[in-house]
């Protein structure tokens, strides 16, 4: 079973980047068991990135919002002009907030945060691709970043652009989206979604 702050790939097996190690331990009594001492202070999870090979078929009622027209915090605001910052350093163009981007995001924070469990997989099996699928978002090639226990948009840039598949994805100049979602309780639970649409 997942414990709050590790991390996990597909394959199951505890990773931990940008931060401390995915799982914290201590020695207990004369045979020095492994003990669950808690979780560690920061953990980012491995990043994803997938391309469709295919278009599937497009609606009017899948069309992309590629400017939002609701307002998001400050911080997670804070957060996309992070990112844009570092991507106008590396010669990327600045992401769009994308409604559905944000939703998807923010309702996979919320489900790491009710589980305590960090993963790109949802709580139900999903993978990205599925969430994006579930709010519409008509995607060509996305990508996803998650961490926890990060207390600022600061924080939590500074854990993924210091974690090679964390940085790819915010400095992959083919995204023009993004999603951002942060969930404090248990946390706090970040996600930033980047894609491309169809």
């Amino acid at each position: 079973p997942s414990r709050p702050g590790r991390a996990a790939h597909r394959g199951g097996r505890p990773a931990a980047q940008g931060g401390t190690p995915g799982r914290g331990v201590r020695r207990c009594g004369r045979d020095a068991t492994a003990r669950w001492a808690g979780p560690p202070s920061r953990t980012t999870a491995p990043s994803r990135q997938l391309q469709r090979s295919s278009a599937p078929s497009t609606s009017a009622s899948t069309a992309q919002t590629t400017s939002t027209g609701s307002r998001i915090s400050a911080e997670l605001q804070e957060v996309v002009d992070l990112v844009n910052a570092e991507r106008a350093k590396a010669g990327c163009r600045a992401l769009t907030i994308n409604d559905k981007l944000m939703l998807a995001a923010q309702r996979h924070s919320q489900d790491q945060a009710d589980h305590q469990t960090m993963s790109h997989d949802g709580s139900d099996g999903s993978d990205v691709g599925d969430r994006l699928d579930r709010v519409g978002y008509d995607w060509r090639a996305y990508g996803e970043n998650v961490a926890w226990n990060q207390q600022t948009p600061e924080a939590v840039m500074d854990a993924w652009m210091n974690s090679p598949g964390h940085r790819a994805n915010i400095l992959n100049c083919s995204f023009t989206e993004i999603g951002v979602g942060v969930a404090r309780s248990n946390g706090p639970y970040w996600t930033q979604d980047f894609a491309t649409p169809q």
